[in-house]
């Protein structure tokens, strides 16, 4: 009895129900989930990459989207009817989001530590919070 490897990806019941003729990159590329919060200077993207080497990641910031992609490849060989179970993403990513606010693409610093990839986005002026001051009048 041979017993079918069972990749997970985000659309896996879209996947069984129509099978990978129908949908042929499912299995090969993946979107990686991604947190964006601010402080009075910065927007802050974190996104969790374990395993793919740094110097495959692209990263772009046009009209307030910022865009991450790149790829991973697999380190070994085994042979696909050797396996019982595979869910370890392989494959091209890319995910894209449009910026709350506007941000000086220019100044983005990026960080990879431990599997985790942090895009700093300074705010552009207009996006930073303002201070006023209240006048008080005299009677």
């Amino acid at each position: 009895m041979t017993r079918e490897i069972m990749r997970f990806t985000p659309t896996m019941d879209i996947d069984r129900f129509f099978g990978e003729d129908f949908f042929p990159f499912a299995a090969q590329s993946f979107a990686p989930a991604i947190d964006v919060y601010q402080d009075n200077d910065n927007l802050v993207v974190e996104t969790s990459l374990p395993g793919i080497d740094p110097k495959n990641i692209d990263i772009s910031v046009e009209n307030d989207v910022l865009t991450i992609s790149g790829e991973t490849k697999e380190k070994k060989e085994v042979k696909k009817e050797d396996y019982y179970r595979k869910e370890i993403r392989e494959g091209s990513f890319s995910r894209s989001v449009i910026l709350p606010v506007p941000v000086k693409g220019t100044k983005a610093k990026a960080e990879y530590d431990s599997g985790v990839l942090k895009v700093v986005l300074p705010k552009a002026e207009e996006a930073k919070p303002k201070k006023i001051s209240v006048n008080i009048k005299k009677k």
